[in-house]
């Protein structure tokens, strides 16, 4: 059984810093990726940042050059978020890739609230 719990978030004012972090606990074969998606209220749900086991990141472009994404070992990622702005108001969720084979399962974290007052 795979467990993905997230931590951090909470309410910051618009321009101001918040760190998120998520830890991967189970079985796990082989870790492929790991994300951070956000939904905001009536919306769907985005890819924020994403890591691979290389490496390798990718962002959303409305948050290249403010959020950052890194890996603190093998199964804890982390995203730092600078610069905040209101409309990154959402649920923060954390979803990790395993790879089992030529096959790839997601799973996904409980969601942390980030909230950014103007």
């Amino acid at each position: 059984q795979v467990q993905v719990v997230e931590s951090g978030g909470g309410l910051v004012q618009a321009g101001g810093s918040l760190g998120l972090s998520c830890t991967i606990s189970g079985n796990i074969f082989s870790i492929a990726a790991m994300n951070w998606y956000r939904q905001a209220p009536g919306k769907q749900r985005d890819l924020v940042a994403s890591i691979t086991t290389g490496g390798s990141t990718n962002y959303a472009d409305s948050v290249k050059g403010r959020f950052t994404i890194s890996k603190n070992n093998a199964r804890t990622v982390s995203l730092q978020m600078n610069s905040l702005k209101p409309e990154d108001t959402a649920v923060y969720y954390c979803n990790v890739e395993i790879a089992y084979g030529l096959s790839r399962v997601n799973y996904w974290g409980q969601g942390t609230q980030v909230t950014v007052s103007s």
